[in-house]
């Protein structure tokens, strides 16, 4: 999508139009900064990346067909069991940016997902990040020995 196209969708939190898998594997989802993501001023608050990284996530796994509602009522959760972050530019109230993210390296039932949030130009890179998960099975609590056979083919995918 080019910036003349993106500056013509409507804007709000999340824009629905902006989510896709891309060519170079990277799914874009696109975010604008609201005061209540920020704090006193007017700079986005650290927490709020995270936020929109998960959300970024679950449409990510959304579009490659996992509804995350379905997967955790089948009794699998996928917990953020690490997660590191490097803030590169701070935004600021108003702006908008792309959440891209990826599925990295998958070690048994560890998902590694690789982040970036940038400018709509690409021109500006305000944080990189990556996220580990691991698949958990709901009844026990424990961490399952595989990922179920329909996720680990949906993820594999992306890589």
């Amino acid at each position: 999508m080019n910036v003349t196209e993106q500056s013509q969708l409507p804007t709000s939190n999340i824009i629905q139009p902006s989510l896709s898998v891309v060519a170079e594997d990277w799914f874009k989802y696109l975010v604008k900064v609201h005061p209540h993501h920020t704090d006193y001023a007017g700079i986005v608050w650290h927490g709020t990346y995270l936020t929109w990284m998960e959300e970024a996530r679950i449409e990510c796994l959304r579009s490659l067909g996992i509804e995350f509602a379905d997967l955790v009522a089948a009794g699998c959760n996928l917990p953020v069991i690490e997660a590191s972050l490097r803030y590169h530019q701070p935004m600021r109230m108003g702006m908008e940016a792309i959440v891209k993210t990826r599925i990295g390296d998958m070690e048994g039932v560890r998902i590694h997902c690789d982040y970036q949030i940038q400018s709509l130009n690409g021109e500006v890179l305000f944080l990189t990040g990556r996220i580990t998960l691991v698949a958990v099975d709901l009844q026990n609590g424990k961490v399952m020995r595989r990922l179920p056979p329909n996720m680990k083919d949906a993820l594999e995918k992306m890589r």
